[in-house]
């Protein structure tokens, strides 16, 4: 099963080697039919506390770092 990768903004990133992102997904609902946004925050490890507050991030599922790190920097987009 292949790694599942999002995108999303960088809120916080006081913790050392961690950054909290919020992902933002959009979906229509099925009654309504209206376009709503939910969004969902994921700490993420960042070896080398490059990532800063208010940038766009990738990141990717890996195995367990710590109780609620489940994902890794993969990349910055600015």
């Amino acid at each position: 099963m292949p790694k599942r990768i999002l995108q999303g903004q960088v809120v916080s990133d006081t913790n050392h080697q961690t950054i909290v992102v919020s992902v933002e997904r959009r979906f229509r609902h099925p009654i309504l039919k209206k376009t709503l946004r939910k969004s969902k925050k994921y700490h993420a490890h960042d070896v080398d506390n490059s990532a800063k507050v208010g940038d766009m991030v990738r990141i990717i599922e890996c195995a367990p770092v710590s109780k609620l790190k489940r994902w890794e920097l993969l990349s910055e987009q600015g």
